[in-house]
């Protein structure tokens, strides 16, 4: 089925129009006359386009600007009842949040969910969520965002073969979604969503080209080229957890050996700390096994951080294989930032030394000269505001 139809927005009629949205979401109000300066449009035909808008609900009036001599013109931005629904699907939790048109988070709630339970499942879950949500801040739903962790066709709107997520394969996420909501429903990989959120609310705002790496349950990339997530040709671009490191390393969840995923996802940090338990290496999860009878990534965290010698040894022989890995893309890419974010990376600064000295030693002087590696500013909010940006693109573009 077609979501645009069953919206309950109003269809953006002009190429200029979209580009005033766009402008009002990035930059916040604006006068005419400036709005007219920016997209170099005579005052007539931007005084004609924001009437239109303001018709339709997009755009309201905002106060006066800022006197430029002479009469003070009145502020234009995005309406204020616009609402965005952005949701942030990761292998063990669901991030649901509403935005307003400018992207800026209203309501957020994160809840523990397995992705394995398959799509039907899942997007109830996001469905109910968002019920609930949507009552403590009302307005006009004018598009919706989803990012999941795995590979996804950004142009069906589906993922496909991913390896952590049973029963999603294919199953048209957008149409889905966008039936439940009825509004448009954009799909993206879920580290392209976090990129696009440090790249326009946190750390690496207005940073053209950034590499923006997440540490979770898996590990994956998201490349920021020019102000654009880069996808490549299939989607599969960033796809850094299943570079293999060694033939005979450990098995992943995506059925070889030696993928980094396999040596540093969250599952393997687990893995690796339930050894140390076992063989006495570490009397901190040796006493968390005892309690609980299990270890989590956060737990040999924790150990690390009371100055548990195994737990340490592990989190920098993975900081080392993760610095490798970025070391390569810094030295194809070149970007101006690399952003450290997800679960995982809350194991903090021993992490983040490990992996900046790896990659300061394997890059060339040139590429690394000034390159700030850093860790993620917005944590579990990232994904949401990607997925709003990557929504409100959707929305303010001319419908076909």
């Amino acid at each position: 089925m077609s979501t645009a139809s069953t919206s309950e927005h109003p269809m953006v009629e002009t190429r200029h129009q979209t580009q005033l949205l766009t402008l009002l979401r990035d930059e916040g109000p604006m006068s005419r006359v400036e709005l007219g300066e920016r997209l170099e449009l005579p005052r007539a035909r931007v005084g004609a386009e924001v009437a239109r808008l303001a018709e339709v609900g997009l755009v309201e009036t905002a106060g006066p600007s800022a006197s430029r001599g002479g009469r003070r013109s009145t502020l234009v931005r995005l309406a204020g009842d616009l609402r965005v629904l952005s949701v942030d699907v990761g292998a063990t939790s669901v991030g649901v949040a509403l935005t307003d048109a400018s992207c800026e988070v209203l309501v957020h709630t994160v809840e523990d969910c397995d992705v394995r339970q398959g799509p039907h499942a899942v997007l109830k879950r996001v469905t109910a969520l968002a019920e609930k949500i949507r009552e403590e801040a009302p307005g006009k739903l004018i598009a919706a965002g989803i990012g999941l962790p795995g590979p996804v066709s950004f142009a069906e709107g589906m993922a496909v073969a991913p390896p952590i997520m049973p029963g999603w394969d294919r199953f048209s996420v957008r149409d889905h979604l966008g039936g439940l909501l009825r509004c448009p429903v954009t799909v993206d990989n879920d580290v392209n969503s976090m990129a696009l959120g440090e790249r326009h609310a946190g750390v690496a705002r207005s940073i053209d080209d950034l590499v923006f790496v997440k540490i979770g349950t898996g590990i994956g990339c998201g490349i920021v080229l020019g102000g654009k997530v880069y996808r490549g040709v299939a989607g599969t671009a960033g796809d850094i957890g299943h570079i293999r490191l060694d033939d005979y390393g450990p098995t992943c969840a995506c059925g070889e050996t030696g993928c980094l995923e396999a040596y540093f996802g969250g599952a393997a940090l687990a893995r690796d700390g339930l050894t140390l338990a076992r063989s006495g290496r570490s009397t901190y999860l040796a006493d968390v096994v005892a309690a609980r009878g299990a270890i989590t990534a956060q737990d040999v965290g924790r150990a690390a951080a009371s100055g548990d010698f195994g737990a340490v040894n592990l989190i920098r022989d993975g900081g080392r294989r993760l610095g490798q890995v970025v070391a390569s893309l810094v030295s194809f890419v070149n970007p101006g930032m690399v952003v450290i974010g997800g679960g995982v990376a809350q194991l903090g600064h021993q992490l983040l030394a490990e992996i900046r000295s790896s990659v300061y030693r394997r890059s060339l002087p040139l590429a690394t000269g000034n390159l700030p590696i850093v860790l993620s500013e917005l944590g579990d909010t990232a994904g949401v505001i990607g997925a709003a940006w990557s929504a409100t693109d959707r929305a303010f573009t001319l419908s076909s």
